[in-house]
């Protein structure tokens, strides 16, 4: 089949976007329209992708919803290749999912869907390619907060024709209570969050699900590439493990009737294929991009993820009671992927054919240790960040613990087990990581200084990264470098995205950023570039 020469100015406007100048105002799907939540693609495969949409049902409605849906290898919808119908129903929340099938390798298609008069957005989507590939272009995300302010960063992404996929390492919604975690100043131009109490039952993640799909940038990236997403804490609860979170209680009943909601909400909403054993849990999943890279899809959070480690919790005085917690922090017991994972991880990283093995998952493998900057500090009288506990920080990095337990510093001897795995195996490790708001570059090495792989990690769509310290952006990136061996790379202040490009030879990590997200008249500006080598296991600035 022949490669597809479409203008981005055709594709967008065909989608019903607008495409003008640098920020382009796209069309939301209608709060009149039967699908205002959009349309979506995900998971694609050599031959099949995943296709998502809602349909509001109709006032007064309870039953059943039938939905058509085509597949398009041009615009007009003249050259249909596969199309279906399908029913759903409240027990679904009216989502409808297709894994579209018989699809040719590495080409681009658009669907839609259609209900009686009603017909939905269209979508661009394309599969993977199937060999010889030679260049490979990711989106990579996360952290994106509806009462943190506009997700100009999708938008940005959207408008990229070179974008293979998007992939989305977690924290997609976020539970918190109307005021909680959000900006004041996105409140009041209408980011308001549904329901308005913390999110805790089926409904509850439904609704809020509902009320982020609503967001136009969402809807445009949904539209214009395929995603591949795993979850991180926050479509849970904050700070989430296999058995609890920090932000559950008891009196909000049963963490696991609510880690059980909020995934098989997640799995309704988004354009995610369901695991061949049936268990929703299983987010763990590999993609071959055409003989070039593996990607290969982690949960570091839910499924096996030991109870963390808390300094407020579990450590005394620094000074004489570091030495008890480091040897607990560094238990071979504790583990984040659990067994099964890390046993799956081995197999995969043991059969990988490919250049490079792409490792997409929630948080930081980098060691990160806490610079000394009370020098340039100012602190609040309250909050968080105040000058005692900014002292209490700095002890703890004094006596060599790290900084946050809730990546995998604070899971020692899992990461070792990660970075054995890949040395064995001759593996070219890339973990690309979200979590913490902002951009970050490593070389990786395990405790005895061996080279194991490099990191790149994303800055947030819209949650705020360390900026809220007040301490300059560019002397805490200094410091940052300067007391962490591994780092080459922090940016601590700007919401953006992380552009990974994959080629036979090499691994280029490009940071892209917008300099507001709290009006929708924004400028991209382009960040660094830090480049790996196959087989060395080293960044260099590019």
């Amino acid at each position: 089949m022949a490669k597809l020469t479409v203008s981005r100015r055709r594709v967008l406007q065909t989608m019903g976007v607008a495409a003008s100048g640098l920020v382009a105002p796209f069309a939301v799907a209608g709060n009149g329209s039967r699908f205002r939540h959009g349309v979506a693609s995900g998971d694609p495969l050599a031959d099949r992708v995943i296709l998502w949409t809602r349909i509001t049902p109709k006032a007064g409605a309870s039953g059943p919803a039938e939905v058509s849906w085509e597949v398009s290898e041009d615009l007009a919808f003249k050259r249909i290749v596969t199309r279906g119908t399908e029913v759903t129903d409240a027990d679904r929340d009216y989502t409808v999912k297709v894994d579209a099938s018989g699809l040719e390798a590495g080409e681009t298609y658009f669907y839609r869907f259609s209900a009686g008069d009603d017909t939905s957005p269209v979508g661009r989507t394309r599969t993977l390619p199937k060999d010889g590939v030679r260049a490979l272009k990711l989106a990579v995300v996360s952290c994106s907060n509806y009462p943190q302010g506009y997700f100009n960063v999708y938008h940005e992404i959207a408008a990229r024709d070179d974008i293979h996929a998007v992939l989305h390492l977690g924290d997609y919604i976020y539970e918190y209570a109307a005021g909680g975690y959000a900006n004041p100043h996105a409140v009041n131009f209408g980011h308001h969050v549904e329901p308005e109490h913390e999110i805790v039952t089926l409904d509850d993640y439904r609704a809020r699900h509902a009320v982020y799909k609503t967001e136009p940038g969402l809807q445009a990236v949904h539209a214009a590439h395929p995603m591949i997403a795993v979850w991180d804490d926050h479509e849970s609860a904050n700070d989430s493990w296999r058995h609890g979170a920090e932000n559950h209680d008891e009196t909000q009943g049963s963490w696991y009737d609510r880690k059980r909601a909020s995934v098989q909400a997640y799995r309704e909403w988004l354009p995610i294929r369901d695991a061949e054993d049936g268990d929703p849990l299983r987010i763990y999943r590999h993609f071959d991009f055409g003989g070039l890279a593996d990607l290969i899809m982690l949960d570091a959070r839910l499924i096996g993820r030991s109870e963390p480690l808390l300094y407020a919790e579990h450590l005394g005085d620094p000074a004489t009671d570091a030495e008890r917690f480091r040897n607990a922090l560094h238990d071979p017991q504790r583990t984040i992927l659990g067994n099964a994972q890390l046993d799956w991880l081995n197999g995969r990283l043991q059969s990988a054919q490919t250049p490079w093995q792409i490792l997409g998952q929630q948080v930081l493998m980098g060691k990160v240790h806490l610079p000394d900057v009370l020098d340039v500090a100012r602190f609040p009288a309250e909050g968080p960040f105040t000058r005692p506990a900014a002292e209490r920080l700095l002890s703890i990095a004094e006596q060599g613990l790290p900084f946050n337990l809730d990546a995998w510093d604070g899971y020692p001897a899992a990461r070792e087990r990660v970075f054995a795995a890949g040395r064995t195996h001759g593996s070219n490790l890339i973990s690309l990581a979200g979590d913490t708001h902002n951009g970050w570059a490593f070389n990786l090495a395990d405790e005895r200084g061996r080279p194991a792989g490099v990191e790149f990690a994303t800055p947030s769509v819209s949650s705020p990264g360390m900026e809220i310290v007040a301490v300059p952006p560019g002397i805490l990136a200094e410091r940052f470098v300067a007391a962490n061996p591994e780092l080459v790379y922090l940016d601590s202040a700007r919401r953006g995205w992380l552009e990974v490009a994959i080629t036979p030879e090499s691994a280029t990590g490009r940071w892209h950023f917008v300099t507001t997200v709290l009006s929708r008249t924004y400028q991209p500006l382009l960040g660094p570039a830090w480049r790996v080598h196959a087989g060395e296991a080293t960044l260099q600035r590019a």
